[in-house]
């Protein structure tokens, strides 16, 4: 496999980022990334502009979506690639997502100003509540507009983590069984990290992977941003035993986070790529790719 850049983990503001999909674009073509994919959390709308954006010299690009899961067994992001934004399949659990974030934000909103008196004028609350993907980002950005915390770090690490947990999440069954059914391929998103804040270590990695197998998820995020060079290597080895696909990714959010594009990790000349050659060689088959075909 020739050295490439490439980064499958990317957000827009449709989710948690602070780029319009424009912006996005501009950042990608700048950071001589050669494949990307638009990660939102339960949306799909950054794909479908990007699908109008991109012009005949770009790099090339792969639909892409983000759903935050839950079990028994605890917190997932499974992230989806090249599937057909039209079918729905992938609709209808892209609008269960959107509808449990949109209640989550109400009972956030309700929770700040019983617990700590932080409240906000109508028009911004109604501004949020028309976002596709409200989050607690959103609100710690409001709550640092309105001087209730100095930074987005504050407003989370004071506030925004404090508030009891939702409930209501997609289950990882049904978040990979959309993306299957929409022609798609189902990946664990930084595996080791759950929803961001975790850190599984190996057995209980090795036992939420055969769990999520045996839902038909085919790859897994072995390169991240945030991933030592130890984890990235078990992550490896643990696909490799499965026959699972590689996937790499940053989870670039712009201003969000302190995360540059292309930021993943991967070095070619590092690891066996066979698995993430696969992947690289399968997407090209997908409904969600656009780019040359091999």
């Amino acid at each position: 496999m020739k050295q490439m850049k490439i980064d499958l983990h990317m957000h827009t503001r449709i989710s948690d980022g602070t780029d319009s999909p424009e912006e996005l674009l501009q950042v990608v073509r700048a950071s001589g990334i050669s494949l990307f994919s638009v990660t939102d959390h339960d949306a799909i709308n950054g794909n479908l502009v990007l699908r109008d954006l991109l012009e005949q010299e770009d790099p090339a690009f792969v639909s892409g979506i983000e759903f935050s899961c839950q079990d028994e067994l605890g917190k997932y992001h499974i992230l989806g690639y090249g599937f057909d934004p039209e079918e729905q399949s992938i609709r209808a659990v892209v609008e269960k997502g959107q509808a449990l974030r949109t209640e989550k934000l109400r009972k956030r909103l309700q929770l700040l100003d019983e617990m700590f008196q932080i409240s906000f004028p109508e028009h911004e609350i109604q501004k949020l509540m028309k976002l596709d993907n409200p989050g607690k980002p959103h609100i710690g950005n409001l709550m640092v507009q309105y001087g209730f915390s100095g930074s987005l770090r504050e407003a989370f690490d004071s506030y925004l983590q404090l508030l009891p947990e939702q409930q209501d999440y997609i289950g990882p069954e049904e978040a990979i069984r959309g993306v299957l059914e929409s022609g798609g391929i189902p990946v664990l998103a930084h595996p080791f990290f759950g929803d961001g804040r975790e850190n599984y270590p190996a057995d209980a990695m090795e036992e939420r992977l055969d769990r999520l197998t045996s839902f038909g998820l085919k790859g897994v995020e072995a390169f991240y941003s945030g991933f030592t060079q130890e984890q990235t290597s078990l992550m490896v080895q643990f696909a490799e035993k499965r026959r699972l696909y590689i996937t790499a990714g940053s989870d670039y959010h712009g201003r969000n986070k302190g995360i540059a594009p292309g930021q993943t990790g991967l070095n070619i000349n590092a690891y066996p790529p066979e698995n993430l050659e696969r992947f690289l060689g399968d997407i090209h088959k997908l409904p969600g790719w656009l780019g040359p075909k091999q």
